[in-house]
């Protein structure tokens, strides 16, 4: 995931509200985000800055970790939630936890 990076804030939004999701499993969650979620205020100018940078590279580490991504048992029911945006979409797939 080195290529991603959020360029406005119609990249921000989506980016997120997939994360967002992910929020109860990771220590820290707001702390982390909030340099790239105050990129959403009206009032402010979208400057990427590098604590902007490092802790987005800290989430996408988190979120790509294997301790938050598991892989699904095919032969187990599971169940696919789609959170679709208008630029993009996310899925979760679960199987009685989120995997």
């Amino acid at each position: 995931m080195e290529c991603l990076t959020l360029r406005n804030v119609d990249e921000v939004r989506p980016f997120m509200g997939l994360a967002g999701y992910y929020e109860r499993f990771i220590r820290n969650f707001s702390k982390i985000v909030y340099p790239i979620t105050s990129l959403q205020r009206k009032v402010k100018k979208f400057e990427w800055t590098k604590e902007c940078s490092d802790n987005f590279d800290h989430l996408k580490n988190f979120l790509t970790n294997a301790q938050v991504l598991n892989i699904v048992d095919p032969k187990k029911e599971f169940v696919v939630c789609i959170d679709a945006f208008k630029k993009g979409h996310g899925v979760v797939v679960k199987e009685g936890h989120v995997i």
